[in-house]
């Protein structure tokens, strides 16, 4: 099979595409013929050595995975051949390849009516809005949520997942951009290159920050007595100081990182197939462009997510 590997740490340049052998899943997994693979930002903080969690390359990067089940391990029943799926594969054998293994219980049945490109899309980033927002701050009807970089992959489904639980939305966001969250739902917008967010609002119940570093600190000037940051960055500087600074002003911190969870896909699955949640796809290309789709993603100007297709 084909796949993309890269053989040091480093640019966007550094991908390549490979010949390799089709992977057997193990007892607890699927083999997934993919259609489409999700391009994260972590993906190429991955590649860059930016973030170490997968061991020294060479390896095969790709978390987001739609296709069909082309085998499944001996102790899987939940799938079998044939079967149309989405989830998360993990490198080093990731999706970016035209065969993945997924644990099965990373794994849900795809969306009916979803195309492959646009339920691939869908894992990580609507996994972390989910987690911060369903699991995590509990957003119920009649609250108000500050959605930071609204528009982008994490943020445009958090904005989508908060007024399906009822909550007034606010989103930060380039001017540019509000067009397309109004589309969505979100009920206030602030261009943050024009307006002071932590000036300009307030009375919020909850904030989801994909952003950090400043923003962590800055938007507890937005909290009402009680609420809650849920910081779904994933690395960055230390939180700890936002959390002190959280704490003495009688408001809450939580970090709330992508979890894999086929449960909560399914979940997810149920409010996709009836309309109250929709993934951005802002470029779709094919597998042996994963370096240009790096360099978009590094870009942080994609609205909503990036796809390649073998």
């Amino acid at each position: 099979m084909r796949a993309i590997s890269q053989r040091r740490f480093g640019g966007p340049e550094v991908l390549a595409a490979v010949e390799t052998d089709v992977p057997a899943p193990g007892p607890d997994e699927a083999l997934v013929r993919v259609r489409a693979a999700g391009v994260n930002p972590a993906d190429w903080k991955i590649r860059a050595g930016l973030v170490r969690r997968v061991g020294e390359p060479p390896f095969t990067l790709g978390v987001d995975v739609a296709g069909t089940v082309a085998a499944v391990g001996e102790r899987v029943t939940r799938f079998r051949p044939g079967d149309e799926v989405y989830g998360c594969a993990f490198p080093p054998r990731g999706s970016y390849a035209e065969y993945a293994v997924a644990p099965v219980d990373a794994l849900a049945a795809a969306p009916a009516g979803t195309g492959p490109a646009h339920a691939a899309a869908l894992p990580v980033a609507a996994l972390t809005a989910w987690r911060a927002l369903v699991r995590v701050a509990a957003v119920g009807a009649g609250q108000r949520v500050l959605v930071h970089a609204a528009a982008g992959g994490v943020g445009h489904l958090a904005v989508q997942i908060a007024k399906a639980r009822g909550a007034y939305v606010v989103g930060t966001a380039r001017r540019d951009g509000h067009a397309f969250l109004r589309g969505l739902g979100a009920d206030e917008l602030v261009d943050y290159t024009a307006t002071d967010f932590a000036a300009a609002v307030r009375g919020i119940d909850v904030v989801l920050d994909p952003v950090s570093g400043d923003y962590g600190p800055r938007s507890l000037d937005t909290l009402s007595p009680g609420g809650i940051l849920v910081d779904v960055r994933g690395t960055g500087p230390d939180r700890g100081a936002v959390r002190k600074l959280a704490e003495a002003r009688g408001l809450r911190f939580a970090e709330a990182g992508f979890v894999p969870s086929g449960a909560e896909l399914a979940e997810i699955t149920g409010l996709v197939e009836r309309g109250g949640l929709r993934v951005a796809v802002d470029h779709v290309l094919p597998l042996a462009d994963a370096a240009k789709a790096h360099a978009l993603s590094e870009t942080g100007r994609v609205r909503g997510k990036i796809v390649l297709t073998p």
